[in-house]
């Protein structure tokens, strides 16, 4: 499913703290705490709440350091708070704030906060559990009947060398056992390549090995990566996976697909005029080429 279209949050948090700072240290908004803010320090006379630490502690959370907890991260996101505020009284005594580009800025960041509380709430309003369950079912609806295989290979460069190793394994050696010796795929352990579908692995290896019984052993087979012995481990329909194993893929499809019609509504209801025309939408080459029949190749 496609990812999602949501601003990254790595540079969308930092925003957000830094135009607040702007606004409140400028005297563009208001910046008065909320009558149940719990004043936890004050800097030159100006206060720094809990609410303050809150949304320090939603800007900053994935960058802390992992071993802060409880009151030493309040301690930490109070400080950076303290050296924050101490940075801005300084700015604004050197009338930064009255510099010729500073309204763009503020303006620039404020509509980026914007933007992300939109996307946020278009976000949080469509992932529902009557979405989630809709697309789930109409997903595994969709899905026609495949055959998947579990298969092992020994992979060597020249004819011969798949012969003496046919021989080895047709003589009872354990097949895991001469692939770990002498396969050239040095990603798959013992040869072992898990469970794939055909379109996964290069025509010559797929066909050879869906044409296998449970146990069988193939004859050498030549493809563009050398010569394989290929065992079958076991055949079965594949299985639509379950909706807890895919339930954030479904999540991610549904907040792109809301935000995405968001945007295109928006647009056309828009007038919208450019100086110069818009550049060609860029389009990615398809991967025509089949993948390498090792575990690099699944997913």
């Amino acid at each position: 499913m496609p990812e999602t279209l949501r601003m990254p949050k790595t540079k969308t948090r930092g925003v957000r703290v830094l135009a607040l700072a702007l606004f409140a240290g400028a005297g563009l908004a208001a910046a008065v705490p909320s009558m149940a803010a719990t004043v936890l320090a004050k800097v030159n006379g100006k206060e720094i709440t809990d609410e303050d630490l809150k949304l320090a502690a939603e800007d900053l959370g994935p960058s802390l350091p992992p071993q802060l907890d409880g009151k030493a991260r309040e301690a930490y996101l109070l400080d950076y708070l303290i050296d924050g505020e101490l940075v801005t009284q300084k700015a604004l005594a050197e009338k930064l704030d009255q510099q010729p580009d500073f309204a763009k800025k503020l303006a620039y960041f404020r509509q980026k906060i914007l933007m992300e509380d939109l996307l946020g709430k278009v976000a949080k309003d469509s992932v529902t559990e009557d979405a989630l369950r809709k697309v789930y079912d109409e997903a595994a609806k969709a899905q026609k009947p495949e055959t998947e295989v579990h298969a092992r290979h020994i992979l060597v460069p020249t004819e011969a060398e798949a012969q003496a190793a046919l021989k080895r394994v047709k003589g009872g050696e354990d097949f895991a056992k001469v692939a770990t010796e002498i396969s050239k795929d040095p990603g798959s352990e013992g040869g072992d390549l898990g469970w794939f579908t055909k379109d996964r692995m290069v025509p010559e290896f797929a066909d050879a090995a869906f044409k296998l019984q449970e146990g069988q052993i193939s004859d050498p087979v030549k493809s563009q990566f050398g010569w394989h012995i290929i065992k079958l481990e076991g055949k079965r329909e594949k299985a639509f996976p379950s909706f807890d194993d895919v339930h954030e893929q479904i999540v991610r499809y549904i907040i792109q697909k809301a935000q995405s019609e968001l945007i295109v509504a928006l647009r056309k209801d828009a007038k919208i005029e450019r100086t110069e025309p818009a550049p060609a939408p860029a389009v990615l080459a398809p991967d025509a080429k089949p993948a390498d029949p090792n575990p690099a190749a699944k997913k």
